[in-house]
């Protein structure tokens, strides 16, 4: 892949080809790394509509099309989020999102729990040392161990996990 110039538009290209705007590769590319906008049906800003250099499945540039918008046209942070398919509370996470970090910010992040929240450092040492204490003792044994000792359900994966991390960074 290089940059080459299309249409009077500098663009990439594969094989000294241009890349097609909208081509089935890009969308799944889009999709694999959690950059496709779900709603690019809801952007309606001129530029979207007009050029074919915008594309409104991407949602990191409609992201930063929007602060754009704000910041370098004097659009209203209400009109801006409407223009581009987002509530104004996502105007301002993108935003500070954007100012703390630049561009990789607006990048999608992953939902859900960052971590083990049932496994905590106590219950992670209470099985190490269970293990040590009786070598023969197996995941399922230690999955009880959790139950009876500290009220949790947890699934032996979720252990078998937990212990190799310790082993691994000890």
């Amino acid at each position: 892949m290089t940059w080459g110039l299309a249409s009077g538009i500098i663009g990439l290209t594969q094989d000294g080809e241009p890349m097609a705007k909208k081509s089935d590769d890009k969308t799944e590319a889009l999709r694999k790394r959690g950059c496709l906008n779900p709603d690019p049906e809801r952007v309606r800003d001129e530029l979207f509509n007009s050029l074919e250099f915008f594309d409104a499945q991407d949602l990191v540039q409609v992201k930063y099309e929007m602060l754009r918008k704000v910041r370098t046209e004097n659009s209203t942070v209400s009109q801006a989020a409407d223009g581009f398919g987002f509530s104004r509370p996502s105007f301002y996470e993108a935003q500070h999102q954007y100012e703390k970090e630049g561009l990789v910010g607006l990048l999608p992040r992953k939902r859900g729990p960052r971590g083990g929240h049932k496994l905590t450092s106590e219950i992670v040492d209470a099985l190490m040392k269970a293990q040590v204490e009786d070598p023969s003792l197996t995941t399922e044994g230690l999955v009880e161990l959790v139950r009876a000792r500290f009220g949790k359900e947890v699934h032996r994966r979720s252990i078998e996990r937990a212990l190799a991390r310790t082993k691994k960074n000890s």
